[in-house]
């Protein structure tokens, strides 16, 4: 695996940081969408033939930390080019491939994407959403939670559940749903966090689809489901290493020039060292999301899958620790609106939280690295 990258990488960092800096923290989500999807950003994972970059995960996470880190981190990316486009591009038919993947490249389509339920979490063998077969088509019924941005996507990728036809038990399978279906309801959930992208509540009511809205083979199982919950978790690091290094910039700045009894208060080592320290933990962090998106893109599903939990930990602890940090820095100031730190103390969180709890990546490596019992 390389440790350092390549020049076209350090291109690509460069050129997205200078998109990202003439954006801004105040940045409107709509003209940067749009705007990176017409530089090729949005899009650079996925095939070549489709309108995309030919590249990868690791690309698309460059990208991703790069916005984060001028302060414009574009949630959506998480889900539609890198889970659902993923999925598409490696499951999906000739026909959704041809209708989904040139739109999410050049951005004027875009995918949700639910597994989440209210008893279930994203534990998948307790998902309750359920498909059968009628006739032709397929009848979903179920219910999602906390699935971003269902308000921007033309569809939303649904996790369901249907019956193996081999041995008769239950397994995880996609549907593609569109927004507009009859018996497809969603509900906004109010939430203390603020963000652009909106949570919402789904509801399916027998949901009517098509044979072709279900993606890959039905009998696959949690492979394809994989497919799409690895580059999320790199990407969620990539969300959180963005956010936590444009909190610690900020704070560099301040220390620099804040200066009370004659000396800038980043000579002193009280303020000098955690910041130090929360810069190296954010520059680990990277490195174990470089290597998971590397053992990703190289196809390596199971070593990817062990890289992406623990890249995920990892960015979202110093993701926190950086935002922390950042905010004592400033004092009272790191409370205030001008100075754009207070509201991360509430989003830095949400990489500990989603899309897997620190807790379940810590059981994750315990059983699955480490060879320990389980206790569930």
């Amino acid at each position: 695996m390389p440790t350092t990258e390549t020049e076209e990488h350090r291109s690509l960092r460069s050129a997205v940081s200078a998109l990202g800096k003439r954006h801004g923290r105040t940045y409107d989500r709509e003209q940067l969408w749009s705007e990176a999807a017409k530089l090729g950003y949005l899009g650079v994972n996925l095939p070549e033939e489709y309108g995309g970059g030919g590249g990868g995960i690791s690309e698309l996470s460059t990208v991703l930390e790069e916005l984060g880190a001028a302060g414009c981190p574009l949630l959506m990316m998480v889900v539609s080019p890198a889970i659902c486009g993923t999925v598409i591009a490696r499951f999906g038919t000739a026909a959704q491939k041809q209708e989904w993947l040139p739109g999410i490249a050049d951005g004027t389509r875009t995918m949700a994407f639910g597994i989440t339920e209210p008893d279930a979490g994203s534990n998948s063998h307790r998902i309750t959403t359920t498909a059968h077969r009628d006739g032709v088509d397929w009848l979903l019924t179920g219910r999602k939670v906390f699935i971003s941005g269902v308000d921007l996507a033309d569809a939303t990728l649904i996790v369901g559940r249907t019956e193996d036809s081999r041995t008769g038990r239950l397994k995880p399978c996609l549907f593609i749903v569109p927004r507009d279906a009859p018996g497809f309801t969603r509900r906004q959930i109010d939430m203390e966090l603020q963000a652009t992208e909106k949570q919402f509540e789904l509801t399916l009511d027998d949901v009517r689809l098509p044979a072709d809205a279900l993606v890959g083979d039905e009998d696959a199982g949690l492979l394809q489901l994989f497919a799409g919950l690895n580059p999320e978790r790199i990407m969620t690091a990539a969300f959180a290493i963005g956010m936590g290094r444009y909190a610690l910039a900020r704070a560099i700045e301040y220390a620099r020039d804040r200066t009370v009894w004659d000396a800038p208060i980043g000579a002193h080592q009280a303020i000098a060292h955690p910041l130090a320290q929360a810069h190296i933990d954010l520059e680990l962090a990277r490195l174990m999301m470089q290597k998971a998106a590397h053992l990703y893109d190289a196809g390596d599903d199971a070593g990817a899958g062990e890289a992406a939990n623990m890249a995920k930990y990892a960015a979202g602890e110093a993701c926190v620790r950086a935002v922390d940090q950042s905010v004592h820095t400033l004092g009272g100031n790191g409370l205030t609106r001008e100075f754009g730190l207070a509201s991360l103390i509430t989003a830095a969180r949400v990489a500990r939280i989603a899309p897997v709890s620190r807790e379940m990546i810590l059981n994750y490596v315990s059983h699955q690295t480490l060879g320990l019992p389980k206790s569930y």
